[in-house]
C-alpha cells in the first residue's frame, strides 16, 4: 500500500451556517460548496480538502491512495480491523472536486486506537 496525500478532513459543524461563515470568512478558506440538505460545507485547505458535516466526528481522516483495492487487501493482511469495502460515493460528472467524469470510491477501516479512516481514490467514470 502506498498512501499518496490527506485526501479530506471532516470536522463536526452543530451550526453548519455559522461553520460556514468561520471557516471561510473567519480563517480565509476557499469555499467549494455547501450541500444542505443533508449538511455540508466543504473548502479547501491547502490542496486538502475540508468538510464541515452536521453529523462528522471531529476529525475524522480520508488518505487518498492509487489503488483502493489493493490497500484494502493490504489492510487486511496486516490484521487491521476492516469496517467499510471500497464502494462509489459520487460520480463527479460536473467536475466539482476534479476533473469532470470522475468517480470518488471510499472505504473505511480503524486505526490502533479505534479510530475511523478513510481511504479514497478518484478514478475515470
Amino acid at each position: 500500500m502506498h498512501i499518496t496525500h490527506l485526501h479530506q478532513v471532516a470536522q463536526r459543524a452543530a451550526d453548519l451556517e455559522r461553520a460556514v461563515a468561520f471557516y471561510g470568512d473567519t480563517l480565509g478558506l476557499r469555499h467549494i460548496a455547501t450541500f444542505d440538505p443533508p449538511g455540508l460545507g466543504f473548502f479547501d485547505l491547502g490542496g486538502t480538502r475540508l468538510l464541515v458535516e452536521r453529523n462528522a466526528p471531529s476529525a475524522l481522516l480520508y488518505l487518498g491512495v492509487d489503488d483502493i483495492a489493493g490497500a484494502w487487501e493490504a489492510l487486511g493482511a496486516a490484521g487491521v480491523e476492516l469496517v467499510d469495502p471500497p464502494h462509489l460515493i459520487f460520480s463527479d460528472d460536473t467536475g466539482v472536486f476534479g476533473p469532470a467524469r470522475q468517480e470518488e470510491w471510499m472505504a473505511f477501516f480503524k486505526d490502533s486506537e479505534g479510530n475511523l479512516v478513510g481511504l479514497v481514490e478518484r478514478r475515470p467514470g
